[in-house]
């Protein structure tokens, strides 16, 4: 019963390193991504990171880490609450 508490209480951190090295904490789950752009749902949200050359390097959705390489030019959150709303799919929304 702990271990499901803990998960839930998970901190998100972002961290860049010279806009090409970014580990990330707190991560749900990897929705979709490609050299430009990538996806996460998040315990704050959810966030699309753009750049170019993105790789996901290491993944470790057990405790929510996730490890990008590339050049990142934006990071943009999305609230979870309004995401369900009016019947449109989350990546619709997110692709307006």
């Amino acid at each position: 019963m702990e271990d499901l508490n803990s998960l839930n209480k998970r901190t998100h951190k972002v961290s860049l390193s010279n806009r090409r090295t970014c580990n990330l904490t707190g991560v749900v789950d990897v929705l979709s991504f490609d050299l430009n752009e990538i996806i996460l749902e998040t315990d704050q949200g959810m966030l699309m990171i753009k750049g170019s050359e993105l790789h996901v390097n290491r993944l470790t959705l057990e405790k929510g880490e996730v490890d990008i390489d590339g050049k990142v030019d934006s990071f943009t959150y999305s609230e979870q609450a309004g995401m369900g709303g009016k019947g449109e799919s989350l990546l619709s929304r997110l692709f307006k």
